[in-house]
């Protein structure tokens, strides 16, 4: 990004929010998503609805703020959640089974997430990677994409709060878990 042109030593092409590359034959639009890191990025390749988000999204949570405020994140998620629900999002690490882990204690009644955590640890018994996830899923089950949502906050003791709030707190808790 350009606005981490002093922190990339030789960097000779810089991109803001709103340019469009392409790789070959496919075509992706570079999104600004601070939060992780003040200069954050993710590459959306919207002719084959994916996403390469780095640390801002994970399946099934979100990427520390190093740099960024609960804001700038809240902001940077909501703005991927808009994405189609087909969307394959691809991350910079495999946290889904920790993420999912981290989840359930938040919602210990979701059978659903139970199930999902289930299906993850047999991917990863097999050695199978559990990325990309789908929009769909994060929408679905992500408490980092859900801290708007009424049932959610209320399911986490946090009824009609702020939802910076309710992020703050989780992303809180998520940095003192210890899976």
């Amino acid at each position: 990004a350009q606005k981490d042109q002093q922190r990339i030593p030789g960097i000779d092409k810089m991109v803001v929010e709103g340019d469009s590359l392409s790789i070959g034959q496919h075509q992706f639009d570079v999104l600004e998503v601070p939060g992780h890191t003040s200069a954050h990025i993710a590459y959306w390749f919207k002719d084959d609805a994916i996403l390469f988000c780095g640390d801002t999204l994970f399946s099934l949570g979100c990427g520390r703020l190093f740099e960024g405020t609960p804001e700038q994140m809240w902001h940077s998620l909501k703005k991927i959640r808009q994405l189609p629900d087909q969307t394959q999002i691809y991350c910079a690490h495999e946290y889904t089974e920790s993420n999912a882990r981290f989840a359930i204690l938040l919602e210990p009644g979701n059978t659903t997430l139970k199930e999902k955590l289930r299906r993850i640890q047999e991917q990863r018994k097999q050695g199978l990677p559990t990325i990309p996830s789908s929009m769909q899923t994060e929408k679905q089950l992500n408490p980092f994409l859900r801290v708007d949502d009424e049932e959610f906050q209320c399911r986490i003791g946090m009824s009609n709060a702020d939802p910076i709030q309710v992020f703050t707190e989780i992303r809180r808790q998520k940095d003192n878990f210890h899976d």
